[in-house]
């Protein structure tokens, strides 16, 4: 054996050589690119991604009180997101809400879900706004973030028109939301937007009918409209003929706008709505409003498939306010974060990195 013993090594080919120093290469410039701020938020959009399409880690919720409100909070540390539930029963509880918080824990925001109750109850009003703002002015830290689910837009936006509440806003991202209130209706009644026939989900419509029973002065219609909207969102296909027949000029006015199929007959069948129903859908309705002076910037993501809201919504949403910025996904069904196909990840990732972007500044 050689005095020398790595004298006889064979040295490794050029090749080798040159596919090593490559390697260390791309490591240091994968370790520089994750020092530097977008590097971080390029990394973090993708493992929030990878986190709505699969199962985050669990994060426990620390039950929070505040003056007129309650909420579930999310995670230890980071800028402050409120998360706005829609119109579903479950609420903040919702287990589809409950992943979307802990996703976002791990992206780097601490998450508040207050429990709007009008939405949870399914009595939507303009009323819906002073919880929302309720909870933004009681939540941690000087400016916050907000996103809202479908519904949740409207009086998201509603309350952040508040100057006090505004000051606290620094962005809003709003995921299959309502702008245009009657034409919305039209929709989910005759399958009519714009002039294009599309297939509503009938989710929509009982959902109407439910929030807008309690408006009725006639008891006896508020009751059967009621019992026809909750066996409907039971069952779809279930009969309903044993009631309406019973119904008053009241209900048998919220039947015909229902049972209509004709959309040059909406605006007439919403003007013969009793004034409870037709105030309401008037005061929510954010195309009537003037939203020119919306401070916070606004992200829409809105999927093309939607049955409930289409997505020219989202979009005369986005082109309301001056800092509306617009994402059109293909597949996103209603509310469900979960992009398929590289172009709709590469969408939705987009307006996640500027989500992302404000939780830097806000940091």
């Amino acid at each position: 054996m050689s005095d020398r013993p790595f004298q006889d090594e064979i040295p490794p080919p050029a090749g080798r050589r040159n596919d090593r120093v490559l390697i260390l290469v791309v490591l240091l410039a994968m370790v520089l690119g994750l020092a530097s701020p977008p590097g971080r938020r390029a990394f973090d959009t993708i493992r929030l991604l990878a986190s709505l399409g699969g199962t985050p880690a669990f994060v426990a919720a620390q039950a929070v009180a505040y003056p007129g409100g309650r909420a579930d909070l999310y995670g230890q540390s980071g800028p402050v997101l409120l998360l706005l539930p829609g119109a579903a029963v479950a609420g903040k509880d919702d287990p589809r809400l409950v992943r979307f918080a802990a996703a976002l824990v791990g992206a780097g925001w601490r998450v508040m879900v207050p429990d709007l109750l009008g939405a949870k109850a399914l009595t939507l009003s303009a009323a819906d706004a002073a919880e929302v703002a309720q909870a933004i002015r009681h939540a941690p830290g000087d400016r916050v973030a907000l996103a809202a689910i479908s519904y949740a837009a409207i009086p998201a936006v509603l309350a952040s028109l508040e100057p006090e509440v505004a000051a606290k806003v620094a962005v809003l991202a709003a995921v299959g939301p309502p702008y245009d209130a009657r034409r919305v209706i039209g929709f989910f009644t005759t399958g009519f937007w714009q002039g294009q026939r599309l297939e509503p989900n009938a989710y929509g419509k009982w959902v109407f009918v439910l929030s807008n029973a309690r408006r009725l002065t006639d008891t006896g219609d508020r009751t059967l409209l009621e019992a026809i909207a909750r066996r409907r969102m039971a069952d779809l296909g279930v009969a309903i003929d044993d009631l309406t027949p019973r119904l008053g000029p009241q209900g048998r006015a919220v039947m015909a706008l229902l049972d209509n199929e004709d959309p040059g007959r909406v605006a007439d069948l919403l003007d013969g709505l009793p004034p409870g129903i037709g105030d309401e859908i008037g005061r929510l309705d954010l195309a009537a409003r003037d939203l020119s002076g919306f401070g916070p910037e606004l992200l829409v993501i809105h999927g093309a498939d939607d049955r409930i809201v289409p997505v020219g919504e989202g979009e005369s949403l986005a082109a309301a306010v001056p800092h509306g910025q617009f994402y059109r996904l293909g597949n996103l069904a209603h509310a469900d974060l979960t992009a398929s196909g590289l172009g709709d990840g590469l969408t939705l990732g987009r307006a996640v990195y500027r989500l992302l972007e404000w939780r830097d500044r806000m940091g």
